[in-house]
Formats: structure tokens, sequence, C-alpha cells
């Protein structure tokens, strides 16, 4: 093989393109004699604005550019072909007549990669352009493998996206779940005395119907077996004690009506548009679905909500979503307080009680509404204040969070509402949660 064909073969690319630019016919004919015959493809100009529009018609792999040219010279032609973003990667390669560094330096300031002195030696040109062509390749290489690997991270991405996903399915079953069992523990105890009071009614009303059937037996005068019967059954407490009987029948259905109304409220379905609703609606319904974990203990007595409302308009949410930040909300509140509660006896909690404070209130402008959750339990440090709403970040044990519910609670009020949530806090000092909604 001669020298030619090996350096094509081994070095060079067989659809290598190069556009060679000279406003002397000899030179262009010497360097595309040199590179035709060595099998590249090769096209020639003779200034710099046709270089230009030819390069923005067919970008070639490499220039080859005079600097000393009519119209705009090697320079100016170099500089616009490297402001434009679609040709300023391809690599340029001053051809001149003279040595002098400082053009040098200029033409590799402007954004040239090399120089070729004429006259031209064969074996120099050939060697310079394979270095560049060989670079221009690898860019090119690089270029396709971070776009593959920037498709393998896309992919990676959406896994990740997904399995989110299924985080947050998680944190809406364990949602449902605290949801479920705070709506069983209501639901029997008002069940349990309604059950109990109705075996005491049957018995009751069964009396009642004896005394009536032996009235009417011996209707006007008493006799001394009815006398005998109103003592036996004590007719008089009967009478008295019948309607607290009913009433408290009454409490305890219209207590499951309560609970099954706030329930409807907490989980409403939400569409795809929001809609007008009363937010202490949610708040309470909230509330009274967390209440079994209000009541009080055998550690502690009751923890109390303070309700601080203020006159609001209704607003335009959707309001099955901020329900569930009130509910995060609210149990993140509750699991400071009974962290608090350790190492402290029924009495001393009893001093200083466990308080969660729920104000509403409108802004100056009055074009947002404010609600601020806040606790005197643990409170955080300013770390883990920097952190509390990342994805994934949480202080409780393994097992008892999943890191997210705070989380999925700035999404809803921030993307969902185009509200804020911010939160105050200081170890010892409790943590406040302060929610903004635009009206």
């Amino acid at each position: 093989m001669n020298y030619k064909t090996d350096i094509k073969t081994l070095y060079f690319p067989e659809d290598s393109s190069i556009l060679v630019v000279d406003d002397t016919i000899t030179n262009l004919k010497i360097v595309f004699n040199i590179l035709t015959n060595i099998g590249f493809n090769v096209t020639t100009v003779n200034n710099g604005e046709s270089a230009i529009k030819q390069v923005e018609i067919s970008p070639p792999d490499l220039i080859l550019l005079d600097v000393i040219m009519p119209g705009i010279d090697g320079f100016e032609t170099c500089k616009r072909l490297k402001e434009n973003s679609v040709t300023c990667d391809i690599p340029v390669i001053f051809m001149t007549g003279d040595s002098d560094s400082d053009s040098k330096v200029k033409g590799l300031n402007i954004g040239a990669v090399d120089y070729i002195t004429k006259p031209f030696h064969e074996e120099e040109l050939l060697a310079r352009i394979k270095t560049h062509l060989q670079l221009r390749n690898l860019t090119k290489n690089l270029e396709e493998r971070v776009t593959e690997r920037t498709a393998a991270l896309s992919r990676a991405l959406k896994d990740l996206q997904e399995s989110q996903l299924q985080l947050v399915q998680t944190e809406k079953m364990s949602a449902l779940g605290e949801l479920v069992a705070g709506v069983a523990h209501e639901i029997n105890n008002p069940v349990g005395f309604i059950h109990g009071n109705l075996q005491h009614a049957s018995v009751y009303f069964q009396d009642m119907i004896n005394i009536i059937n032996l009235y009417q037996q011996h209707y006007p005068n008493p006799v001394p077996e009815i006398k005998e019967e109103i003592a036996a059954i004590d007719l008089n407490y009967m009478l008295t004690d019948l309607p607290n009987l009913i009433s408290s029948m009454k409490e305890g259905v219209q207590r499951i009506r309560d609970i099954s109304n706030s329930l409807r409220t907490f989980s409403r379905a939400d569409s795809d548009r929001k809609v007008s609703c009363n937010i202490h609606d949610g708040i309470d319904s909230t509330i009274m679905i967390l209440k079994y974990r209000l009541k009080a203990s055998k550690e502690r007595p009751d923890i109390q909500v303070i309700r601080d409302y203020g006159n609001l308009p209704e607003i335009e949410c959707f309001i099955g979503q901020l329900n569930q930040v009130f509910m995060n909300l609210l149990a993140n509140a509750i699991d400071a307080l009974e962290e608090s509660n350790i190492g402290r006896t029924y009495i001393e909690i009893e001093a200083n009680p466990n308080q969660v404070l729920i104000q509403t209130s409108l802004t100056e402008n009055k074009k947002h509404i404010l609600i601020r959750i806040k606790d005197n339990g643990v409170g955080m440090s300013s770390n883990v204040q920097q952190k509390i709403f990342d994805h994934l970040f949480t202080t409780k044990a393994v097992g008892q969070g999943t890191g997210l519910g705070l989380s999925i609670a700035r999404q809803i009020v921030v993307e969902k509402h185009g509200g804020t949530l911010e939160v105050n806090s200081a170890p010892g000092q409790g943590s406040e949660f302060i929610i903004k909604l635009p009206i």
C-alpha cells in the first residue's frame, strides 16, 4: 500500500468532507488534488461570503480557510462561523503564507484549531487534517454517547417517577388506614351504647304495654294488682328516665351522622376543576376523623384543639386534596406532641397540656387566606426545617413514615393551588405550618 492509501484507510472515515476556501486558483487546485486523491469529498470556494453560504447549505467536517482574501478576510469569516450555533463546532484550519505569531494567536483566539503554512507540504497537510478529523469524530462519538446516556437517564427518571407514584399511593393508603381506624373507633362507641340502651328501651316499652293492658282491664279505678305492678317496675323513674334514654340514642345517632358527614367531606372526590368550598368544613372534618388520637389515654390527658377561625369567604379549590394537607399537618402535630410527652408524667402534661392551635384569617390585601397550624411539641432544628419538604425525608423511625406526607402537602398547596407552605420552628418551642392560598 502506498502512503496516501494507508492514511485514508486507517484514519479517515469514508464520508469525510472538506471545504477549501482560497482566493488563489492555484492553491485551490493543489489542495483539491491532494485531498481528492486520498478520497475526500472536497468543495472549493474563493471568498468568505461564498464559504459561509456553502457551510450553511452543506456543513463540512473540516474547513481549510485562507487568511488573506478580498471582501471579508479569513479572520472575519471564521468569526462569523463561530458565532453561528449551527456551524460553530466545525474545525477551521487557517492557511497562510505569513508565519507571524501575532496573526496565529489572533486566529486561534477567534476559534481556529490550527495553522498550515504555504507553500504546502503534503504530508504535513494530511497529518494536521488527520488530527483534527480524529478530534471531530471523537467529539461526534462523545455527543452520541451523551445522547444515549441522556436517554438512559430519562428512562431511569421515568422508572423513578413510577416508583415515586407507587410510594405516593402507599402514602395515600397509609392515610386511608389512619382514616378508617379513626372512623371505626368513633363509630364503635355510639353504636355500642345505642345497642345497650335499646335493650333497656325494649324492656321499658314492654313494661309500659303491660301497664296499659292492666289499665284497660281495670280502668278507671286502679286495682291493687296495678298498684303492685307500678311499684314493681318503678313507673315514675321509668317515665323520667325514658326521655333521657331516647335523647341518648338520638345523640348517638347524630354522632354517627356527624362522623359520616365528616368522612364524606374529607374524602370528597375531586373533579378535574376546582369547586367553591368552605375551608373550615374541611378542617373540622379532619379534626373529627383524628379525634380518636386526640382523646385522653392512660398516659396523657386530651390533646386540646383550639380553633380560632376568621371570617373567610369560600374559595375555589380541590377540597379533597386540601383535606389531605390538613390530615398530614395535624397528624404530624399529634406525632410531635406525643414525642414531647416521652419522660413526662400525666400530672406534668396536665399542667402544661398538649395543644394544637388552628388559626385562619385573611391577608391585609384580602387576596389570600392564611391557615396556621401550630403545636407546642418538640419542634425541629433549622437543618431539619430545610429538608422537611424534601421527597423521602423523614425524622420518624423506619416503617413509621414514608417521607412523602409533607412533600405531597407542599405539592398540593404550591402546584395545585398556587399558594405557599412554610414552617416556623425551634427545638423545644413547637412548630407552626403556614398555608397561604389565593382567593
